[in-house]
């Protein structure tokens, strides 16, 4: 971990850089040791200035700027700011990293105790055939269910207004009532026609 300070009309002083150093030797948990830090701390007629940044080979540098009424302050807030890029990069990579892969159903390779048949007119010409049994029942996966008020409409509307409303909302299923308070639904089929439910 290498550091380089600029004071700008600032003296960095050992408390100055000793609290930088301590801020990065946390972040290392974060982003491993292999990293260096730049320092910019300005003191503007009251404003006291602090950025800055942390660059490591395999990623995008993060800059962390904050202004405070002391110095102390500023490289807190410049600090705590970069914590928070770097975990929210870090969440960001471990949720591509953990997507389910696509699973394609391969025919299962058959088991000892399944039983075994030779198909053909002679035993030389004869191919083997596995018998097996399939699970009883279809693995179902638990449905994610998001709330959202986005696809309903608040107030009554025609069909071509709902139609309109759905495609600036761009959504699949919208719900709307008509003027004479029926309760309809807009749904938005794979090959992209539009069809109209009525709901009793």
């Amino acid at each position: 971990m290498n550091v380089e300070y600029t004071g700008r009309q600032v003296e960095i002083t050992p408390v100055l850089r000793k609290q930088i150093e301590q801020g990065l030797k946390k972040l290392s948990k974060i982003i491993g040791d292999n990293f260096e830090g730049k320092a910019v701390l300005t003191l503007e007629k009251h404003r006291h200035v602090s950025e800055i940044t942390v660059s490591s080979p395999n990623r995008n540098p993060v800059v962390g700027l904050a202004e405070a009424k002391d110095m102390v302050s500023a490289i807190d807030g410049s600090l705590e700011r970069i914590e928070r890029q770097l975990l929210k990069n870090k969440g960001r990579w471990r949720n591509l990293k953990r997507q389910p892969k696509d699973k394609t159903w391969s025919e299962p390779e058959p088991k000892a105790d399944e039983l075994q048949l030779a198909v053909g007119v002679t035993a030389t010409a004869a191919v083997p055939v596995a018998i097996h049994t399939f699970p009883p029942r279809a693995r179902t996966r638990e449905a994610h269910i998001i709330k959202t008020n986005e696809a309903v409409a608040l107030r009554p509307m025609t069909v071509e207004e709902a139609v309109k409303e759905a495609e600036f909302r761009d959504q699949h299923v919208f719900v709307f009532r008509d003027k004479s308070g029926n309760t309809k639904v807009l749904h938005r089929r794979k090959d992209g026609k539009i069809e109209l439910i009525d709901v009793p």
